[in-house]
């Protein structure tokens, strides 16, 4: 406030607002760059694994093969979840959605930690690598328990991103399933104070549990407006059905002032690099599948969106097509972007332990004041 007018720096949803310093991620939205610990997305999503990425974020520098043969084999052996976690699982899964499960479990994660509250950094550590082994089997396990299959589990053989599909199909996946799956999951890994993130850094400056703040995360990520795009442009394609409806569809929406979901992002003027990179994988992995049918309906809606509206593809819009070729249900795509956020969600909570002040903006007020009080029998 300035002389009781709405500062300057004001902006409704905190667009383009500062709210506090970071090391972990940086994006460039009028370049369209995007760097984790300053390595650029293209060269950590085609050389690197999850795993390899998750140790960066965590970390803070990229692992020798020592490092990350260790950091592999701690992070499969945290896999297994407890059996009261099971049992909570296949009591609520056929009353919730996925990522209500995936809220339950991990909150309920807490109980059976012997120092939940336990305030040092490699305890932090700790338990952001467990939860990030943890998220991809509560996911599996929930799938297949609500769809009354047995519950696969974990092998330790196969790395993280070829593990979850293992247990949420029962079948080994090749090598371009676990690599499609394994990108994706470094791409949507980390960005920055995205609301999912920024909800995380708020829950710790309270100095409260890791647990509480991955769990505000997912509650964050819950919304379609965050996590929940993939699916719905995995429907809105479904809708369509051909690329022949593709035009008459995309303008009845524009007129009709209803939103093309996987189009546009609020910090990327150009186009969105993590798209760039899955348009690409989407395209491979289509042509290897032999079904091209749901790409060229996405390639033809990102043509008629940039002509009409000068607007791109965002990282949903490509990711949908890859999780419908692997054989993944629509209701896993959110859990799916939580499984990969959540090594960003624990790079954000151990840095905002390591330097904290408590998260309290201020609002700008716009209701009434000094209201005369009127006695209840009084009121009408």
């Amino acid at each position: 406030m300035v002389n009781g007018k709405l500062s300057a720096g004001f902006k409704k949803g905190l667009e383009d607002v500062i709210a506090g310093e970071s090391k972990i991620c940086k994006v460039d939205g009028k370049r369209g760059r995007l760097y984790y610990r300053g390595y650029s997305i293209e060269d950590l999503s085609t050389n690197c694994t999850f795993e390899e990425v998750t140790y960066l974020l965590l970390e803070g520098k990229l692992p020798n093969r020592k490092e990350l043969a260790r950091f592999t084999k701690e992070l499969s052996s945290m896999r297994n979840l407890p059996k009261y976690v099971v049992e909570i699982l296949e009591e609520v899964a056929h009353r919730t959605t996925p990522m209500e499960a995936l809220r339950t479990a991990v909150s309920s994660l807490a109980g059976g930690d012997k120092d939940v509250e336990g305030i040092t950094t490699d305890y932090h550590l700790a338990q952001g690598k467990s939860m990030v082994a943890k998220f991809a089997t509560i996911v599996a396990y929930y799938h297949r328990i609500n769809n009354k299959m047995e519950i696969v589990k974990p092998d330790p053989s196969l790395g993280h991103a070829a593990n979850f599909l293992y247990m949420v199909t029962g079948k080994r996946p090749s090598e371009i399933e676990a690599m499609a799956m394994d990108q994706d999951l470094v791409l949507h890994a980390e960005h920055s104070f995205n609301a999912s993130t920024f909800a995380a850094r708020i829950t710790v400056s309270t100095l409260s549990d890791m647990y509480s703040a991955m769990t505000t995360g997912i509650g964050v990520l819950k919304g379609p407006l965050h996590g929940g795009a993939s699916e719905a442009v995995m429907r809105q394609l479904q809708a369509i059905g051909s690329v022949e409806k593709v035009e008459p569809y995309v303008k009845d929406a524009l007129s009709k002032h209803r939103r093309m979901m996987g189009i546009g992002h609020r910090v990327y003027k150009v186009y969105d690099p993590r798209a760039r990179i899955l348009k690409k994988t989407a395209e491979r992995f289509s042509k290897a599948t032999g079904d091209m049918k749901w790409y060229n309906i996405a390639d033809k809606i990102e043509r008629v969106m940039f002509r009409e509206k000068k607007l791109y593809p965002n990282v949903d819009f490509f990711s949908s097509i890859i999780y419908n070729g692997l054989g993944l249900p629509l209701e896993l795509d959110s859990p799916i972007f939580a499984i990969s956020r959540v090594s960003g969600w624990s790079a954000h909570a151990l840095e905002q332990y390591g330097d904290n002040r408590l998260i309290r903006p201020l609002d700008y007020y716009t209701g009434p004041i000094d209201l005369k009080f009127i006695p209840i029998d009084e009121r009408k």
